[in-house]
């Protein structure tokens, strides 16, 4: 599974160095509005979370990996956009996908990550989401759907991005 993420994620950097109108700071809009596939996963405190927990809340949900390096780039952004966010009835969750806790906590000790991880050591998220890289992003309305989806490493604090996630507040 690992060695299928690697080269999921090598792909995808090679291809977003390559079309650059792909890199920047745009989000694609779902147009169906699906709603999102449930998830039931623990955190790093072995704490079970539920997607429909969330209920109510507009939800930034990020699909990464230690060994991801635009994964690791945009995290700190996240950091950032968290302490931009965390007030305003958004959550984010960072999905760690196919590696084990050890691996994910000895990273995070010099990387930390103030927003909820959790984590997928199976892999299986990926199967069930529309994720085709990492990282990939999705912005979720309150009702739980799909809105808008970001593959490839962003600047999250970014006032435009964040304004999108914010206005799904007022269309509420």
């Amino acid at each position: 599974m690992l060695k299928r993420l690697n080269s999921i994620c090598f792909l995808w950097v090679l291809m977003l160095s390559l079309t650059p109108s792909w890199a920047g700071q745009s989000m694609k809009e779902f147009e169906d509005k699906k709603p999102a596939p449930e998830f039931t996963l623990k955190d790093m405190d072995g704490e079970t979370h539920k997607l429909s927990d969330y209920r109510g809340k507009t939800l930034i949900i990020n699909f990464w990996a230690t060994w991801c390096p635009p994964c690791r780039a945009e995290l700190p952004s996240m950091n950032r956009a968290w302490e931009k966010v965390k007030d305003d009835n958004i959550v984010m969750l960072a999905i760690n996908v196919g590696e084990d806790e050890d691996t994910i906590f000895s990273f995070l000790g010099d990387n930390p990550i103030d927003f909820t991880v959790l984590l997928d050591a199976s892999g299986e998220m990926i199967k069930t989401w529309p994720v085709r890289g990492l990282p990939t992003t999705f912005v979720l309305d309150s009702e739980g759907r799909l809105v808008y989806q970001a593959i490839g490493g962003r600047e999250w604090d970014s006032d435009s991005l964040l304004e999108k996630v914010r206005a799904l507040k007022t269309e509420e």
